[in-house]
């Protein structure tokens, strides 16, 4: 796991990426959150979505759900980023729209996309 600590807009963003699933269940993402929290003193993260066990993007798993709730309930801002393209259901794409049209989850193709959500900065096509 490299974890790198993004400044943009005055925010600061741990962006993770590991080549090994360090999200599988609940109780992972509550580990995950608290050793980020614990290194880098963000309150803010990115991961890609190779860190995240593929049941994740299972919705009728509702480990998506559970999971997602634990990083609202600690204040976690959250974005998980890669290529989605693979995913065809349509509960899970509208999932990941509205999540995007939020404040606290979001679903981006890359890092720099994800800090920027994280970040608040806005940008213009």
């Amino acid at each position: 796991m490299k974890t790198e600590v993004m400044k943009k807009n005055n925010m600061e963003i741990a962006v993770v990426n590991s080549d090994k699933i360090l999200i599988t269940d609940v109780q992972s993402a509550l580990d995950f959150i608290m050793t980020i929290k614990y290194e880098t003193g963000c309150t803010n993260i990115a991961v890609n979505k190779e860190a995240i066990v593929e049941d994740f993007f299972v919705l009728s798993t509702c480990l998506a759900g559970e999971i997602l709730q634990k990083f609202i309930n600690y204040g976690i801002r959250f974005a998980i980023y890669g290529d989605f393209t693979k995913y065809t259901s349509k509960p899970l794409k509208d999932f990941m729209y509205e999540s995007n049209q939020g404040k606290d989850i979001y679903f981006q193709p890359d890092a720099s996309f994800a800090v920027d959500k994280l970040s608040g900065y806005v940008r213009y096509t």
